[in-house]
C-alpha cells in the first residue's frame, strides 16, 4: 500500500521535464523523475522514499527516451528503454545478456536501463558491458544537453547534477560484436541479486573486466585488468593480486559472505579467461 501523498506529473519533452522539474523544486517539493518506476513504487511501499518528496515526474514518454538505433557509427539507446526490450533486441549481445538474468520477466519489461545504472539498488548490473566499452550519457540538465563519458561520471555510484537525466546512452558499433563473456552466481535460481557477476570482453590481445556483488557497488578497474592480463603471472597469482587491488572489501551480506565471494571470484575469472582466450 502506497500511503504518500505526492504529485504525478507527465511530460512529453526535454524541455518540458527540466522546467518543470526546477518550479517543483523552487516550489520546495522535491520532485524525483521516474521512469521504469519499480524501484520509486518500493520505495513508497515502505516508506522509504525522501520524506520531502512531493511530486513525481514522469519521464517515461519522451520520444529521445524511447529510441534504439544506430547513428554516426555508434549504437544510441534511449534511458526509457525497458531490460526486457534489450535482452530482446540483441543489438549489444553482452548487454542482452546480462538483462535476460536481471529480476523476473515481469520485472524486466518495466525497468529501464537509465533506472537500473542510476538506482539505489547496489548490483545495477546493467551498467557492467557499459563500462566496458566507454559509453558516452548525453544527459539533459538546466544548461541543456550534453555528452559526457560513463567513466567521468561514475565513482561507485553516477554522479548527476542536480535536476539533470539521462536521455540516451551511446556505445560506438566497433564494441558490439567483440568476444564477450557474461557468467553471474545467485543464492537461488538463475535471476536475482548477484553473489557475483562477472562480464569480460576481448579486444585484440587485451581483455576488460566489470565487476557486480563482489564489491558494495559495481566497478572496472585498470589495475585488475592489468594483472589479469599480465603473461608473467600464473592463475593463482593473478587472483592474489587482483585481490589486493580490489576497490574496496568483499562484500559480505545475506546473499553471501566474503569467503564464498573469493571463492566465486575464482571459479568465474578461471572460466571467463579461458572462454576470452578461446581454450
Amino acid at each position: 500500500m502506497i500511503s504518500n501523498s505526492f504529485e504525478y506529473h507527465q511530460v512529453y519533452t526535454v524541455a518540458e521535464a527540466i522546467t518543470l522539474f526546477q518550479q517543483l523544486d523552487q516550489a520546495g517539493k522535491s520532485p524525483v523523475y521516474y521512469n521504469g518506476g519499480t524501484e520509486i513504487i518500493t520505495m513508497l511501499r515502505i516508506h522509504a522514499l525522501y520524506r520531502e518528496t512531493q511530486a513525481i515526474i514522469n519521464i517515461k514518454n519522451i520520444p529521445e527516451c524511447n529510441v534504439i538505433d544506430f547513428h554516426d557509427d555508434r549504437l544510441i539507446i534511449g534511458g526509457s528503454i525497458t531490460l526486457a526490450n534489450l535482452e530482446e533486441r540483441e543489438v549489444f549481445p553482452l548487454l542482452s545478456k546480462n538483462c535476460s538474468r536481471i529480476a523476473d520477466h515481469t520485472s524486466r519489461e518495466k525497468i529501464t536501463i537509465a533506472g537500473n545504472i542510476c538506482g539505489s539498488i547496489p548490483y545495477k548490473e546493467a551498467i557492467l558491458p557499459l563500462l566496458l566499452t566507454d559509453a558516452t550519457l548525453i544527459i539533459a540538465s538546466e544548461s541543456g544537453m550534453k555528452e559526457v563519458s560513463l567513466q567521468k561520471i561514475f565513482d561507485k555510484h553516477i554522479h548527476l547534477d542536480h535536476g539533470a537525466f539521462i536521455v540516451q546512452i551511446a556505445i560506438n558499433q566497433s564494441y558490439l560484436h567483440l568476444k564477450f563473456v557474461s557468467k553471474k552466481i545467485t543464492k537461488i535460481g538463475r535471476i536475482g541479486y548477484p553473489v557475483l557477476t562477472v562480464n569480460g570482453l576481448r579486444m585484440e590481445d587485451k581483455m576488460r573486466f566489470a565487476f557486480s556483488g563482489l564489491c558494495a557497488f559495481p566497478f572496472r578497474s585498470y589495475k585488475v585488468e592489468n594483472i589479469l592480463n599480465n603473461v608473467d603471472y600464473n592463475f593463482e597469482e593473478k587472483i592474489d593480486e587482483v585481490i589486493k587491488e580490489l576497490p574496496a572489501p568483499i562484500l559480505h551480506d545475506t546473499h553471501g559472505s566474503s569467503a564464498y565471494r573469493e571463492f566465486v571470484l575464482q571459479y568465474l575469472l578461471e572460466e571467463s579467461l579461458a572462454k576470452l582466450k578461446g581454450r
